[in-house]
């Protein structure tokens, strides 16, 4: 019997493994549906999809860096401890290198993974049939600077490249590669203490920059200001905001006095060529994700009532 696609897409709904295992286990078992899902069980594989649907909000952050150009992953499992697992770390590390090399998320999934065979995501199923638990590949990032360079940094690191926050700054500028290298490694760490929420004032989100404005203007006006003197009064607010959110007009967390925008002149300065922040970006394990809380008191109090 001929594997077709239909019979591959139907095993994977059943069984939640890989494709391409889906494929080789048609292969082996002539076409039979049920064999090939006892097939995929013996090999551990059919196991990953029971595990789906639990949450997986720790894991690491993996940035690799080749030349001018960067990338970072944030791949998820449920402990922490499978964070300390070498196997993990190493299929972090790679996922990282990979993404060198793709323009988004969706192709590093659809990449194929070194040495096996497989695409990524059917990689990703296989780990979670060895490993034990949920994963997840959740984003990644890429970061390039036609010349300069791309500067990564790993907040209290578990191995090389590899940690809970990870941060990449691209400097373009015609500055030795040491110098711009030692200036993106302090902006990156005061982005890692200060998690801006954008490089410039101009690329704020317009509805936050909104929502702030009209809690402002109502705090104004609660005060019994008129709406024309709130309004005034929100000009200077915003300033302050912007000074607490933006990373060119945060105060450095280094010296605590000086602008990011003025720490990036001054380096330019001495540096003798213009450097210029172009990006940056700042991952945190595992956050915006709903962690479920368990209430183990509770749930030994039903299981003796």
């Amino acid at each position: 019997m001929s594997v077709t696609a239909a019979l591959v897409k139907e095993l994977r709904e059943k069984s939640g493994a890989g494709m391409m295992d889906c494929k080789k286990a048609l292969g082996e078992t002539g076409g039979d549906m049920d064999a090939a899902i006892d097939w995929l069980r013996t090999k551990g594989l059919a196991t990953a999809a029971k595990k789906s649907g639990r949450v997986a909000a720790e894991g690491l952050v993996a940035i690799a860096v080749d030349g001018t150009k960067g990338a970072v992953i944030e791949l998820n499992a449920e402990t922490d401890f499978v964070a300390r697992n070498t196997e993990f770390q190493g299929f972090a590390a790679s996922l990282a290198s990979l993404a060198l090399g793709v323009a988004d998320l969706e192709a590093l999934n659809a990449a194929d993974f070194p040495g096996t065979g497989r695409i990524v995501s059917d990689e990703l199923t296989q780990k979670i049939a060895t490993i034990g638990e949920n994963m997840a590949l959740r984003r990644m990032h890429k970061i390039e600077v036609s010349n300069g360079v791309v500067v990564p940094y790993i907040h209290n690191a578990t191995a090389e490249g590899l940690g809970r926050i990870g941060v990449m700054v691209g400097l373009q500028s015609d500055a030795d590669a040491a110098t711009l290298s030692a200036l993106g490694k302090q902006l990156a760490m005061h982005i890692a203490a200060t998690a801006p929420a954008s490089l410039s004032v101009d690329e704020l989100d317009p509805e936050a920059v909104n929502r702030e404005r009209e809690v402002l203007i109502e705090q104004a006006k609660a005060s019994g200001k008129s709406q024309e003197i709130a309004e005034k009064m929100v000009e200077g607010r915003m300033k302050k905001y912007y000074q607490e959110v933006v990373l060119l007009e945060q105060t450095s967390v280094i010296d605590g006095e000086t602008r990011i925008a003025d720490v990036v002149a001054k380096a330019g300065k001495d540096a003798g060529s213009d450097i210029a922040l172009t990006e940056f970006v700042r991952f945190n394990l595992g956050e915006g994700i709903d962690r479920e809380e368990t209430d183990f008191a509770a749930e030994v109090a039903a299981q003796l009532a």
